[in-house]
């Protein structure tokens, strides 16, 4: 098999990960988004650390801790992924997953919007135009709702403003995100471990240990959070770029069935309204960058 049809299949797999995530999330409705996401800050770090030792690449973890620098940028980097994290999985938990997959969508031109301002990179009139429709689509999503739909702007900046801190970030994804995790890793312990003993919360509040099924899915979160990633990096070095930037799309379109389909929330008139403007502000902006692909070649 060819390396770049290696690659394909490797990104299928990871937007698949990704796209049903929702599903592995709600079965852990019981427990509170943020004990979620500090077990999975904790478990991705035993994950990377397993990988980095396999690939010969815990010096690199060490050197790049020890640029201030550096440090400072993936600690930013780390907040911002959290915020995101926790988002995500608050979302689903509380039948907001239609919205999360919104925000997911809507990303892309985020960034676009995100590059254009903070580094000077130019918009074709198409983009311009697919980014204006969003805005529009967001427009009408408040008016009709009667409020904005922060969750996913939220999502969608977040991991906006994430990409933007880590293309200025020299690193191998692997050490990039492990690093991220070592440093969030300390205040997840120490939530965890104030939940165990009852410093501050219910005595022995924590899910973890109370019921194997609920501990294992925990435990998975770390490869819930690594394994796609490092398929990404794989699929990334194979598949070219435009062709990654669409299949991505695959990811939200997932989450927006298992919301509809799965979870059973509704698919109001707003939304109605909004989501075909967003896709047709992707398909806009998928033409775009198809075209300005084969035109560099």
């Amino acid at each position: 098999m060819r390396e770049t049809v290696k690659g394909f299949w490797a990104l299928i797999s990871v937007c698949l990960i990704w796209g049903l995530s929702g599903i592995y999330y709600k079965l852990l409705a019981s427990v509170p988004p943020l004990e979620v996401l500090a077990h999975r800050t904790v478990w991705s770090v035993v994950f990377f650390a397993v990988v980095l030792a396999f690939q010969g690449q815990l010096g690199a973890l060490v050197t790049a801790l020890r640029n201030p620098r550096q440090a400072a940028a993936l600690a930013l980097a780390a907040v911002l992924i959290s915020i995101n994290w926790f988002g995500f999985i608050w979302a689903v938990q509380n039948g907001h997953a239609m919205e999360a997959s919104l925000g997911y969508y809507i990303f892309p031109l985020v960034a676009v919007a995100l590059g254009m301002i903070f580094l000077r990179e130019r918009m074709g009139r198409l983009q311009t135009l697919a980014v204006l429709i969003v805005t529009c689509a967001v427009l009408w999503l408040t008016w009709s709702l009667g409020k904005a739909p922060w969750i996913a702007l939220t999502l969608a900046a977040t991991f906006g403003l994430y990409g933007l801190i880590k293309k200025g970030i020299d690193l191998p994804p692997a050490v990039s995100v492990c690093a991220e995790v070592v440093l969030l890793a300390p205040f997840a312990l120490a939530l965890l471990i104030a939940e165990h003993f009852g410093w501050g919360f219910a005595p022995h509040s924590g899910s973890f240990g109370g019921d194997w099924t609920m501990s294992a899915l925990l435990v998975f979160s770390g490869v819930m959070t690594g394994g796609p990633l490092m398929l990404f990096s794989y699929a990334a070095q194979r598949v070219r770029l435009a062709t990654v930037g669409v299949m991505l799309y695959l990811n939200p379109t997932l989450q927006f069935l298992v919301a509809v389909i799965a979870f059973g929330e509704p698919l109001t008139h707003a939304y109605l309204v909004a989501f075909p403007l967003i896709w047709g502000a992707l398909a806009l902006y998928s033409f775009a960058s198809l075209r300005g692909a084969a035109q560099a070649r």
